[in-house]
């Protein structure tokens, strides 16, 4: 038998977690997860990690392994997932990854594109730029070079701005002109399910969810790594917002909204990201897990 990745996708708040578990659960396997915000030890309440009881259900990989200190990226998490799914299709035909990231999503499935060098003074200029002109600077600069890449990447994230515009820079040519040029050869087949909602049903979901974090000691867990908020790992939705309210630059009922709203920006962004892939097989959020397991065994049993 084939062996076949199971990746679960689709916006933040939608309930990617419990149907990676479901399908866990009913293939008899375990989950890798592709949620770059849960990668780090110091961040639960704002990353909406899987509670102690949904990790106890199902073994999960890449959930809270690293320290916000660490030196991690989208290439570390490559090679890390294909060693650990090798492992794992060992004693498994079928292995579930959940994630929101498209970025690392397309890192484990297709593998990462390679982009030409570039001036190291290209960078050295951009972060001087961040520094002294801030991120929205930098933003506009990249919607005006390459609106295709503006409207993919995280532009919230600084790192991930400057690489881009690195590449538009140094090249004359679009960051986005070089992104799937070439995939690379994996030893498993994916089928990628996506979760979806009506737009207001996200936002509703995601407003609720930000308010059960707050509820739940969000603005503790943010009091505690404040010393840390230069890292850029707390440069991030949920973080960088409480930050402010800590510093006495917002009240805690704007930080509040300003989550909200940037959350909701963020799952617009991944809805735009994962539209780019024809072949992901959408369903509504409630629909019944049978229907979804029933559509993947058709696939697995579908003549190659």
């Amino acid at each position: 038998m084939n062996k076949y990745l199971i990746s679960v996708i689709g916006p933040t708040a939608i309930g990617k977690t419990l149907l990676g578990i479901q399908l866990a659960e009913y293939f008899n396997t375990e989950i890798i997860s592709a949620d770059s915000r849960q990668f780090y030890k110091e961040m639960k309440l704002g990353t909406a990690v899987p509670s102690k009881e949904e990790l106890k259900r199902i073994n999960h990989y890449f959930i809270q392994h690293i320290s916000i200190k660490d030196n991690y990226n989208v290439g570390s998490f490559e090679k890390d997932a294909i060693a650990c799914l090798n492992r794992l299709f060992q004693n498994h035909d079928v292995v579930i990854m959940v994630g929101g990231s498209g970025l690392y999503i397309d890192a484990v499935i297709k593998g990462l594109d390679s982009f030409p060098k570039v001036d190291a003074k290209i960078r050295k200029e951009l972060n001087y730029k961040l520094l002294n002109d801030g991120l929205e600077s930098l933003q506009k600069d990249l919607q005006e070079l390459d609106p295709k890449a503006y409207s993919a990447i995280a532009i919230d994230n600084p790192q991930r701005v400057i690489r881009a515009l690195e590449i538009c820079l140094g090249t004359s040519k679009p960051y986005s002109s070089f992104l799937n040029k070439k995939n690379k050869k994996r030893s498993f087949e994916t089928i990628t399910i996506g979760l979806t909602a009506d737009r207001p049903d996200i936002y509703t979901k995601i407003n609720q969810r930000v308010d059960h974090m707050i509820q739940e000691g969000l603005l503790d867990e943010v009091r505690a790594l404040d010393s840390d908020k230069h890292l850029n790992a707390l440069n991030t939705v949920g973080y960088k917002e409480l930050f402010k309210y800590l510093n006495g630059t917002w009240s805690l009922e704007f930080a509040i909204s300003e989550i909200k709203k940037n959350t909701r920006r963020f799952a617009k962004r991944q809805l735009t990201w994962f539209r780019k892939n024809e072949d992901i097989v959408w369903f509504n959020n409630n629909i019944d897990v049978q229907n979804i397991i029933d559509v993947i065994e058709d696939q697995i049993k579908k003549p190659a």
